[in-house]
């Protein structure tokens, strides 16, 4: 690797709560080690667009607690050509570009290893996802404030609920991956969790709220992921409608909610910790890897392996669900 001079970091994807945070980091990092550091607006599409600012310590002052990306983020159909991922290249290096640091989730890793493979670019991945699918790291940035925000809406909706004995059906994100309503479903005390990881037949799904409502007359609280293979709430319901009509069944999609709002503590620290490390991985000669945290540790793992590996969910807090259900 050439000597290292300045770095280049982008948000892309969907947006995650502790992006900002990780851009300080990043930037604070890399100016503590005399780097230079270009910020490059709306991803991908912004390096195609020679959409570059110049990043200072004032740059990112008043940053760590909001939500979004300073930076912004967008899709690009020209970067999929190599003609795009050629521009995009030629701008880096008009800007002096030596390394990147590409936050986001698995669809921003894989651009950022093509551009490695193809031209060379050293790049260091920063997990910023709400969905937690990232294998390589135990928690992505923005998980944790996504299940907060999940949480309190559907403590809301709970009391709702239980007011008017009604059968809500809640939709939270992840369409392929339920980390956020298996967690969030645990922690509002939801009596059915359905996740792209666990399939539910629709039989079974009946069975499960006929038998919850012989211990319980009262109201009831489903969880289900976007990508469930149940085609997500609006549609269980109408699938559930005519086996349940003494019951008011509602449906309730929380959506881009749980993109947005401040970071919680967690996320900040995370978002903070991962962003210094990319730097330092990128100082030290790394290349087409992903920072993050396996056992409150900082890890480097091939970001080939961040999306090609299945990341797991707990199956012990799925029976833990079963079994604190019966109770409430």
């Amino acid at each position: 690797m050439k000597t290292l001079n300045r770095i280049a970091v982008f948000t892309s994807g969907g947006d995650s709560p502790g992006m900002n945070a990780a851009v300080r980091a990043v930037v604070r990092t890399a100016l503590h080690n005399d780097l230079g550091v270009t910020g490059v607006r709306f991803g991908y599409q912004g390096m195609i667009d020679n959409d570059f600012v110049e990043l200072e310590d004032h740059s990112v002052s008043g940053i760590i607690q909001r939500g979004g990306t300073i930076l912004k983020s967008a899709r690009s159909s020209r970067f999929r050509e190599y003609e795009g991922r050629e521009q995009a290249v030629k701008n880096l290096k008009k800007q002096n570009v030596d390394a990147l640091v590409a936050i986001g989730g698995d669809g921003t890793f894989r651009g950022a290893t093509i551009l490695n493979e193809e031209f060379g670019i050293p790049v260091v991945g920063v997990p910023g996802t709400i969905d937690n699918d990232l294998y390589g790291t135990d928690e992505t940035i923005g998980y944790d404030t996504a299940m907060n925000t999940a949480m309190e809406a559907i403590d809301k909706i709970r009391d709702t609920a239980d007011a008017h004995e009604r059968l809500f059906l809640v939709e939270v994100m992840g369409r392929e991956a339920g980390f956020i309503a298996l967690e969030t479903g645990l922690a509002t005390g939801a009596e059915l969790i359905l996740l792209p990881e666990a399939v539910s037949h629709p039989d079974d799904i009946r069975n499960s709220l006929h038998d919850i409502f012989k211990v319980q007359r009262r109201s009831s609280l489903v969880i289900v992921a976007e990508g469930d293979e149940t085609g997500g709430a609006v549609k269980l319901a109408e699938n559930l409608k005519e086996d349940f009509e003494q019951y008011d069944m509602r449906v309730s999609v929380l959506g881009h909610i749980q993109r947005g709002g401040s970071p919680t503590a967690h996320d900040r620290v995370l978002a903070s910790q991962l962003g210094s490390a990319a730097v330092r991985a990128l100082m030290d000669g790394q290349s087409s890897v992903m920072a993050g945290v396996v056992n409150h540790k900082t890890r480097l793992t091939p970001m080939n392996k961040t999306w090609s590996m299945k990341k797991s969910i707990n199956q012990e807090l799925l029976e833990l669900v079963k079994v604190l259900s019966k109770s409430d």
